[in-house]
């Protein structure tokens, strides 16, 4: 009888940025001139290393390479097959790092008279940033490909093969990971014409053959290929797609085994075309989609590796371990060739639980982060190689941790079930319509008229003043004290730069989410527990673990300060239900939309106490409403409902002349903007910019009822754009919506910016709106 294959161990992916965001760290300095290319590449091999090295000591058995990023994994592979847009300029072998962070972040400088970037050895001059929308439902933003219908492709980076003879020089063995050629391109737009962007296929797939030939023959014995398009409604031509892809890399020369890798859901209707693919193993996503374990089993060949996702990629709690091993053990037991995994890369989750000594120990005891997740996974190997005796103790404590937390008195509050069982629908007392005119005779402002979306530059000193109050060395008044004077200074620059509706900056909030989240009730905060968003921007989600409610006011005394200080209207800002939502992690033992009905209630005492203190404009920002949208179709109203009637519950307290606000950020609008419309806001703000202008086509197709303000310039960017170039989006904004219901801002909050930057583009745009007035 042939000996059973021992079960392996395999990460899909690792965080990125550091265990002390050194990645944010270097790539700013870098940006602001501090650091050269050199030392930004040595403190990413210094990363990588790390990052192996803790693989390998947790017991990872299958470690990945060049799921690295400087800044994000899809404009890697758009740098890899040369797929630079002509704006760039670029021209060279390979993408230099300032084209690469061009297409990131935008680049400043003269145009030539065709209005290309200029270019000087190293990339873009001046150039826009390229498109940037959610990476499938979570919170990670990728860099949007563009495609010509003449595009070509070519090897144009070579970081796949440089990152794994670098793991191998440090004695680590690694699979290399790619984004599948089919999944880049369904990810990708198709620019300058109406064609098919499957289309390029044939052209795209002699690159990748070469990146796996280049991998075989340095000695690579797997490469790992991401599709996680194949868990979403495939269009017209995919199956073909996949088919022709997967026997093309399936059969380079020299040879290397793929494990074709999929998450974020099932594969339901692409089962069939999944297994028929010639891949030598595949990857499931048994967390989200269980369901599918015994259909993959049964119809995958035999001498197939199964990669099993049954560790949670994307949230934070800890697995119930022997659960696990009930369902795992029978399909071991078989012999067949089994790797038990996450579900999907730990991208998405904390670094090391490990530094999070001030979270209340019943909590923490529940929580699992990457470096723990991990570590379950080889508790769960050696059970199933070893037998469960093996590891009775880690066990033990696992089911421990499962049963503390089911029974917690933490988690409970009768109270507040009771109030989200109310089923009253939520509606304002009169239409849009009416409402405009009760609005429009309080605030009396001009045409186009100009905001921002709320949040101001965090400066040094303000990130300063918050570390050191937190630390305990700047005492309370004396913290207050500071906020209260960077309010002043910003309010006073909003007046001299002219804008007709004012934010206070929002200096005295970390973060949209975790700011609220730290006074609502339900709630657990961390110090260290990082997560990339983009870049170098990162953000510390909060855990939500039990029943949610308001304790008291959050922003109204903020509110009233910054209203005092000037005769313009000020603006109430308040994060959405369903956005602190899904930027949170959010508790697995109750449905979502439960836990999202709690938040709402206390969203919507925040509105009504705002009212009552006198706001005449609060927004409710959901940037997330999209982001939490099911990959199928046919699961997207379920989740709209319950949305939508989240953000009304939030708004249907206030009367008529008060406005209400949403803004929403990078995201494709055109499939759900009835239910954009069902929000019933006043005005939403959303991103335009780097789409220029295409995403107000949804609005006016749909003819939107109420008042937009379409984002004339992107905050992403360092970049600030000229007066001629904000009126030119204005004037496509008037071209496809009715002028009255035009408002002008930037696309985001301008958090992220420096005060040069941003009082210089709100000049500008300040004049594109006056000019638009005529």
């Amino acid at each position: 009888m042939t000996a059973r294959l021992p079960v392996q161990v395999a990460t899909l992916g690792f965080p990125r940025i550091g265990p002390k965001r050194e990645l944010k760290t270097a790539l700013e300095a870098h940006w602001a001139g501090r650091l050269d290319a050199k030392a930004l590449f040595a403190a990413a091999a210094d990363l990588r290393g790390q990052a192996w090295a803790r693989q390998r000591e947790l017991g990872a058995d299958l470690i990945p390479s060049n799921d690295f990023s400087l800044y994000d994994h899809v404009l890697d592979t758009t740098a890899m097959v040369g797929a630079v847009p002509a704006i760039y300029g670029w021209s060279d072998d390979r993408v230099d790092l300032d084209t690469y962070f061009a297409m990131a972040r935008g680049a400043q400088g003269d145009r030539c008279e065709h209005g290309h970037a200029q270019v000087s050895g190293h990339g873009a001059q001046d150039a826009p940033a390229a498109e940037m929308t959610k990476w499938f439902d979570t919170n990670y933003h990728f860099i949007v490909p563009e495609f010509t219908a003449d595009q070509t492709f070519r090897l144009a980076s070579t970081k796949a093969l440089h990152e794994y003879l670098e793991a191998k020089e440090q004695g680590v063995e690694t699979r290399p990971v790619l984004l599948g050629p089919v999944s880049y391109l369904l990810l990708g737009k198709a620019k300058g014409g109406d064609f098919d962007v499957l289309s390029l296929l044939p052209r795209l797939l002699p690159v990748y053959a070469e990146v796996l030939r280049s991998l075989a023959r340095a000695e690579a014995t797997w490469v790992q290929i991401d599709e996680p398009c194949l868990v979403t409604d495939l269009p017209e031509g995919a199956a073909e797609a996949y088919a022709l892809a997967y026997r093309m890399l399936c059969d380079v020369t020299p040879p290397i085994r793929v494990m074709l890798t999929t998450y974020f859901g099932g594969l339901q209707d692409n089962l069939e075309l999944a297994l028929s693919l010639p891949a030598h193993g595949l990857h499931v996503d048994l967390v989200r989609a269980p369901e599918q374990l015994e259909a993959v089993v049964a119809g995958a060949r035999p001498d197939q590796a199964l990669s099993l996702g049954v560790i949670d990629g994307r949230n934070v709690w800890k697995a119930d371990l022997g659960a696990v091993l009930d369902r795992i053990e029978p399909i071991v037991a078989t012999g067949r060739s089994v790797i038990i995994a996450p579900s999907c890369s730990l991208l998405h989750t904390p670094i090391d639980l490990e530094r999070e000594t001030a979270l209340a120990p019943e909590v923490r005891n529940w929580l699992a982060f990457a470096v723990q997740k991990v570590g379950e996974l080889k508790v769960l190997a050696r059970a199933l190689n070893e037998g469960r005796d093996a590891v009775r103790a880690e066990l033990a404590a696992a089911d421990a941790a499962i049963v503390s937390r089911r029974n917690s008195v933490l988690i409970h509050d009768p109270a507040v079930k009771a109030r989200t069982a109310d089923a009253a629908p939520a509606q304002r007392a009169n239409g849009f319509e009416i409402r405009r005119l009760a609005q429009a005779k309080r605030l009396g402002l001009p045409a186009f008229p100009t905001t921002t979306i709320g949040s101001f530059p965090q400066t040094p000193e303000v990130r300063k003043a918050r570390a050191e109050h937190g630390k305990g060395v700047l005492a309370d008044a004396a913290y207050e004290q500071f906020l209260r004077e960077e309010t002043v200074r910003t309010v006073r620059r909003q007046e001299d730069i002219g804008l007709d509706v004012l934010v206070h900056g929002e200096f005295e909030r970390n973060d949209m989410v975790q700011y609220f989240g730290e006074q609502l009730a339900g709630f657990a905060f961390t110090r260290a527990a990082w997560v990339q968003s983009y870049g170098s921007r990162c953000v510390r989600p909060p855990i939500i673990f039990g029943d949610v409610s308001r304790p008291k006011p959050m922003t109204v005394e903020w509110w009233r300060y910054a209203q005092s200080l000037t005769d313009k209207p000020m603006k109430g800002m308040l994060t959405g239900p369903v956005t602190i939502l899904n930027w949170s992690f959010v508790r697995d033992d109750q449905p979502r939309s439960e836990t999202c009905r709690q938040i709402a209630f206390a969203i919507r005492d925040e509105v009504v106490d705002l009212e009552a203190a006198g706001a005449p404009i609060i927004q409710i920002d959901e940037a997330a409403l999209r982001e939490g949208l099911p990959l199928r179709r046919r699961e997207w109203q379920a989740y709209l409902d319950w949305a939508v009637e989240c953000f009304r519950i939030t708004a249907s307290g206030v009367r008529d002349e008060t406005q209400i606000h949403t803004h929403m950020c990078y995201s494709e609008f055109n499939d759900i903007i009835a239910s954009i419309g069902a929000l019933d806001a006043d005005v939403i703000s959303i991103e335009t910019s780097r789409s220029q202008m295409e995403l107000l086509d949804a609005f006016k197709d749909y003819k939107y009822p109420a008042e937009i303000g379409p984002g004339v310039y992107d905050i992403h960017s360092p970049r600030v754009p000229s007066v001629e170039e904000m009126t030119a989006l204005l004037v496509a904004a008037k071209g496809r919506l009715p002028a009255e219901r035009l408002w002008v801002n930037p696309d985001c909050g301008l958090k992220t910016r420096n005060w040069p930057e941003s009082e210089a583009a709100l000049r500008n745009m300040v004049a594109a709106a006056r000019a638009a007035r005529g």
